[in-house]
């Protein structure tokens, strides 16, 4: 028995073959629920809620991150769905990755529903350690963007241009911040090794040796009825695919109403002979059109002219005739 395993150690190797166990099924289901439109997320907090359902301790911390501390990662009655079918899968691998640990490291029995009882002690120091490293995460990366402010504030790199500024910022603080949140995740693994080893000890030693340890694993990864498995299996990726193109065409997922982008009309592509054939016909009707003004404006000319002469005629006829001399009185005779 490796007695002398740290708690940390034991966390780790606990934890981290559980992820990558259960995250698989767990994307599949949530790729499904997408399809069928009961989850919508927005864009920014996707992976968020990726590192969320992919844990297997976050299933009572997600509900007090997002009433405790009000921070939604999207909506939809898919979420809850999705976290609630988590459960079995958590249990499931935690039991595999449990019983792997057990045998081969630690040379334990592992003891019956192991995988029930290391989910719940997982989950419990989940539910209370993940908030804290919510809020102690988001305050150190706050006072490092900060400080990083200061430092250009106080004059120290003066001349700096915009680029290698922004560059040496997130630098500053990019490095801060992670190194915090690969601490915090140490102590988070401590944690759970710390609650697990109460686990180990109460279970009792393994009557083989190494080799029959290794034996037995092995065989106990491998199913009795392999042909009924690859059905079953076979089966089930049949009846996720039909329901996910089955439901694209109807539920096809859309942005949140808070993120919806402009429309932007994309320009048709650019077709040389096209282009000119419309031209052509573009000057060919504009020059018709320019040559029936033309010919409007010299028939409305032409019966200007007309009216014009017509004018002068009749003024011509209205003139009086002209003035004759009166005739000599008649000689009156004797």
């Amino acid at each position: 028995m490796n007695d002398q395993m740290s708690p940390t150690k034991l966390g780790f190797g606990i934890l981290w073959p559980a992820f990558w166990t259960g995250l698989p099924i767990k994307l599949a289901l949530a790729v499904l629920f997408l399809a069928f439109g009961i989850v919508h997320f927005e864009t920014r907090i996707f992976l968020a809620f990726l590192m969320l359902l992919a844990s297997p301790i976050t299933v009572f911390a997600l509900p007090t991150i997002t009433l405790g501390l009000e921070s939604h990662i999207g909506e939809g009655a898919g979420i809850a769905m999705l976290f609630l079918l988590a459960i079995p899968i958590d249990i499931w691998a935690l039991g595999v990755a449990g019983r792997t640990v057990f045998l081969e490291r630690l040379r334990r029995e592992p003891p019956d529903g192991l995988g029930l009882t290391l989910w719940w002690k997982c989950a419990l120091v989940g539910a209370i350690f993940l908030p804290l490293l919510w809020v102690a995460e988001n305050a150190i990366t706050e006072a490092s963007i900060s400080a990083a402010h200061s430092i250009f504030e106080t004059g120290f790199l003066v001349g700096t241009p915009v680029p290698e500024r922004i560059s040496i910022e997130l630098t500053l603080w990019g490095t801060v911040a992670t190194v915090a949140l690969l601490l915090l995740l140490v102590i988070g693994f401590s944690l759970v090794g710390r609650t697990i080893r109460g686990t180990v000890k109460s279970a009792r030693h393994a009557a083989e040796n190494y080799e029959g340890l290794i034996t037995r694993w092995d065989l106990m990864r491998v199913p009795g009825d392999q042909g009924l498995m690859l059905t079953a299996l076979s089966g089930v990726a049949v009846v996720l695919s039909l329901l996910f193109w089955s439901s694209l065409p109807v539920f096809t997922p859309h942005p949140h109403d808070c993120c919806k982008k402009a429309e932007v009309k994309v320009e048709p592509a650019f077709k040389p002979l096209e282009t000119l054939n419309k031209d052509e016909k573009v000057i060919t009707q504009l020059a018709a059109r320019v040559e029936l003004l033309i010919e409007q404006q010299a028939e409305a000319e032409l019966e200007k002219e007309k009216s014009k002469q017509k004018g002068e005629e009749g003024k011509e006829a209205v003139k009086a005739p002209e003035v004759t001399e009166p005739a000599p009185p008649a000689v009156m005779k004797p």
